[in-house]
């Protein structure tokens, strides 16, 4: 590796929470490199999640599952040409087309064949009697720095950044929808891209939403995705409260940062939002179920983890096979406690498995106050 290479190029991980984790790497790459050109090749639609930054120079679009997308991806690479790669996704077909472009050196985790025989170096995974150990993802990344020898802030965390512009489209989006500037705002997110699997039961986020608006007066923001308007509709139609629902006025990825930001706090699946409420200091109430803790176990001092220890998690599987109990014996009642405590104290705390004596609110709490 040269001591100072003028262009970097950096394969970025393609899902939305791994690319907020991973943006101390890129913290790291310009704090060493101040003068180099900084390439972040990744899928396009997650571009939002970086603009602003002041790591990135330049993005590439690694559209590599058509055949004509591969062939542009290598054509985009040999152009940008690279005197550091650094990769961050796992499987040899996303290396392939970086290696046919000739981006060498390149660095990344050297653990499947046959992309360890291709890449120039990098750490191995580290092991132990069960195979790969699982580790915070934020680490993962970071060892790739680490094996460089490269210098690293003394506590990592996740950051993102939105341009003055882009708060302004996130003020007056809330302006449209009756939030205004004194408003507590709380956040649900209620899908999840990887699966339904991670989803907390719909009827489960409209009977909070009632619970938080009888205990802790706020404006409601239902946050979506694509292809996620059935959750939200079922929210909407067993809910007894004005949601603000991102479904009826969608919402990306570069939106998404102010609206979160704006939030006191945030409801949350495990899934890509929970780490944008982590990077802008949000405090967030994460509902687990089928994923392990280990992976994102970093950075937790405003983040309260809810999961049941049961037989079957966490399994990783998209889809429950079973009774998806890991999820639906997780009650509003007991996301309402965390949430209350999160607000009032917002002291460092992990809820590791969900406490068994929560009392729930008295019956009818949650309609106090509305006619």
């Amino acid at each position: 590796m040269k001591p100072s290479p003028k262009t970097i190029l950096v394969r970025c991980p393609n899902w939305v929470g791994d690319l907020v984790m991973a943006t101390p790497v890129f913290a790291c790459l310009r704090s060493n490199f101040p003068e180099a050109r900084i390439v972040a090749c990744m899928r396009r639609h997650l571009r939002g999640i970086l603009e602003d930054s002041p790591w990135i120079d330049e993005f590439i679009y690694g559209d590599d599952k058509s055949v004509r997308g591969f062939f542009t991806l290598v054509r985009q690479v040999r152009q940008a040409r690279p005197e550091l790669t650094l990769v961050m996704t796992n499987s040899s077909w996303t290396f392939l087309p970086l290696w046919l472009a000739g981006a060498s050196p390149a660095y990344g985790y050297r653990h499947r064949f046959p992309r360890r025989y291709l890449i120039t170096g990098g750490p191995e995974p580290r092991r132990d009697d069960n195979g790969v150990r699982r580790v915070p993802m934020l680490d993962y990344y970071l060892e790739l720095c680490r094996f460089l020898n490269l210098k690293l802030d003394e506590n990592p965390r996740p950051v993102l950044f939105a341009a003055p512009e882009l708060q302004k489209a996130g003020d007056e989006y809330l302006a449209r929808h009756g939030v205004r500037p004194e408003d507590r705002v709380i956040g649900l997110n209620p899908g999840a891209r990887f699966g339904s699997s991670k989803c907390w039961p719909p009827e489960h986020f409209a009977r909070l939403a009632d619970l938080l608006q009888a205990n802790l007066p706020c404006k409601i923001l239902l946050l979506v995705g694509p292809r996620e308007e059935e959750i939200a509709r079922r929210i909407r139609e067993a809910s007894h409260t004005e949601l603000v629902d991102t479904a009826s006025d969608p919402v990306d990825l570069a939106l998404l940062k102010p609206l979160i930001r704006r939030c006191s706090l945030l409801v949350t699946n495990d899934t890509g939002p929970r780490h944008y409420a982590v990077a802008f200091n949000v405090p967030v109430v994460v509902i687990m179920g089928p994923t392990d803790p280990r992976y994102t176990g970093a950075n937790l001092e405003k983040t309260a983890i809810l999961r049941r220890n049961i037989d079957c998690s966490p399994c990783h599987l998209k889809v429950c096979p079973q009774d998806h109990r890991c999820m639906t014996e997780i009650t509003p009642e007991m996301v309402l406690a965390e949430a209350i405590r999160l607000l009032e104290c917002n002291c460092p705390h992990e809820a590791g498995n969900v406490p068994q004596t929560l009392e729930p609110p008295a019956p009818g709490a949650d309609r106090a106050g509305r006619a």
